[in-house]
């Protein structure tokens, strides 16, 4: 008799942990889908510290920075504290500045200005080339 009750008082706390188990209050857990534009800013933004990672890694851009009193691991340390969107902010402005590649072109520019004014100055008589 006694050997049953103890099996009845353990059986009984079982039961009684596997109810307080199921009534708990579990949180629910929702699958939801991801959106395509979650899915791109994420890529764009990784694609934006890659750019600015690249940039940093430059060695004029290195002698540039060290040249105006600023470490360039520092550098590289502040970037990677930025948020996401001032990261693709910043990478959209570095985007459209010359890297000193436009020398030729102003060049020409300049050619062609003095050319024109050359062109005139005959027309109308102010110079005597020909």
């Amino acid at each position: 008799m006694r050997r049953i009750k103890r099996v009845e008082k353990s059986i009984s706390i079982l039961m009684a942990l596997i109810l307080v188990m199921i009534t708990a209050p579990v949180p629910s857990i929702f699958a939801a889908m991801i959106g395509t534009e979650a899915i791109l800013v994420n890529q764009d933004t990784l694609n934006a510290r890659d750019q600015l990672r690249s940039f940093l890694d430059r060695k004029d851009v290195q002698s540039q920075l060290t040249a105006r009193g600023i470490d360039p691991a520092e550098a590289q340390a502040r970037i990677d504290s930025l948020s996401d969107a001032e990261v693709i902010q910043i990478a959209d402005k570095i985007d459209p500045l010359p890297a000193g590649g436009r020398f030729w072109g102003t060049v020409l520019y300049l050619a062609i200005i003095v050319f024109i004014v050359l062109v005139v100055l005959e027309l109308l008589g102010y110079t005597d080339f020909i």
